[in-house]
């Protein structure tokens, strides 16, 4: 059994739809994070950077894991799957986990705040940001079209990684016009089953889902 701690966030629904892609057994803690229950002491005990997701491992013991990539790549290794045998497509794998962890995540993170929780309009920041994320999914988009996954042919845990984020698009203003394999792509994962309940176990705040319906700015 694994105890994931978790929120509705891209990050929080990269643990939850690894699981449920695994379908491996796992309870739910959800934390409000406008509570700041993500920096209660008993929480900074499993993560001390006090941000979600984080898991406990009960067959290892109580053993924790957090850092979202680090939780999918310990979910992959621990099963076997989602992650390459070989050292070149498990290497590759790992790559685009990276990619997306240190890019894209970034990045969107950005211009997400700026775009729509910053106490007033920056738009030195906002163009910085909205520039970057477009160009790097340009790099996806190059890449999937020549290739059915981001590893190779096979569906992997960097593509879970990857995906969450590019389900945030709307909200950081870009659209997927123009990028056939990318929405090709975004399109496949999103009818898969496991990713459906992965969304599902902490849903898109509702004030999210309008801002993205209709444009706009969050209050601060």
């Amino acid at each position: 059994m694994i105890d994931l701690y978790s929120a509705s966030t891209p990050n929080g629904w990269k643990a939850s739809i690894m699981l449920e892609e695994l379908r491996l057994p796992y309870e739910l803690h959800r934390l409000d994070l406008s509570k700041g229950e993500q920096k209660a002491p008993e929480y900074l005990r499993i993560n001390p950077n006090g941000r979600i997701p984080a898991i406990v491992d009960r067959e290892e013991g109580g053993f924790p894991v957090f850092e979202s990539g680090a939780i999918l790549l310990y979910l992959a290794e621990k099963t076997g799957r989602l992650i390459p045998a070989d050292r070149r497509g498990r290497s590759t794998a790992i790559q685009w986990l990276m990619f997306q962890m240190a890019g894209i995540g970034p990045m969107q993170g950005q211009a997400h705040v700026f775009l729509h929780s910053a106490p007033e309009a920056i738009p030195y920041a906002i163009d910085r940001y909205r520039t970057e994320t477009r160009r790097l999914y340009g790099v996806l988009e190059s890449r999937l079209a020549r290739s059915a996954y981001l590893a190779g042919d096979d569906f992997t845990l960097a593509d879970i990684a990857n995906w969450t984020w590019i389900w945030f698009h709307d909200f950081a203003g870009i659209p997927l016009a123009g990028m056939p394999a990318l929405e090709r792509w975004f399109r496949e994962l999103e009818a898969r089953p496991g990713f459906q309940r992965g969304m599902a176990v902490t849903p898109v705040p509702v004030e999210v889902v309008d801002r993205m319906t209709r444009g706009g700015r969050l209050p601060a």
